[in-house]
């Protein structure tokens, strides 16, 4: 049995991991690095119906209804996974975030059915029937990569970003990529 005190800890690093996360992913794709104004050491908030510490494999697992938020960011998904290294400090390895995994901030939001975060690589990816929106702005696709150190962003009509064996894509798009963009009215 664990300490109350080590538990309370590794609770916090998924809620920050989720927080973060969420920090680089709810930006429009031409924005990934550009979230301006937004104070990271804000708290951050997490429930679900489960939360689950797995030492031994020093991941954290919360389950059921995850809603992590943190300033004016949320996430919600029906499960998220926190890998993380124990070697005298946690330090978050990756986020994993599967069943309608939604991120908003203000009038921006992302939806895909899985997010992966990894923190090594700086690199976040969204899998499966991507959206993008940004007030009336759509964007949509496949597969939405974020590359933090370049500031890089890409949709692909295809999940898994190549065509596979049978010619067939997940983003019932024909592996395209898809959006509609607003035009503004002239006086």
């Amino acid at each position: 049995m664990l300490p109350l005190r080590t538990l309370t800890i590794r609770s916090l690093v998924a809620g920050f991991a989720g927080g973060a996360a969420m920090l680089a992913g709810a930006g429009w794709v031409a924005q990934a690095q550009n979230i301006s104004g937004f104070n990271s050491n804000q708290p951050v908030n997490y429930a679900a119906d489960r939360i689950e510490l797995q030492d031994r494999q020093n991941r954290v697992v919360l389950s059921g209804n995850v809603d992590i938020r943190q300033g004016d960011l949320q996430l919600n998904a029906a499960r998220t996974t926190v890998a993380y290294t124990d070697t005298g400090s946690l330090a978050i390895q990756r986020i994993d975030a599967t069943g309608g995994v939604r991120v908003d901030r203000g009038t921006e939001s992302a939806r895909g059915d899985v997010a992966i975060y990894d923190f090594n690589r700086r690199i976040i990816t969204m899998i499966g029937n991507v959206g993008l929106r940004r007030g009336s702005d759509t964007l949509n696709g496949g597969r939405l990569v974020i590359d933090l150190n370049s500031g890089v962003s890409s949709v692909d009509g295809r999940a898994g970003g190549s065509s596979s064996a049978l010619g067939t894509t997940t983003s019932g798009r024909g592996g395209r990529v898809s959006g509609s963009f607003s035009v503004p009215k002239k006086n």
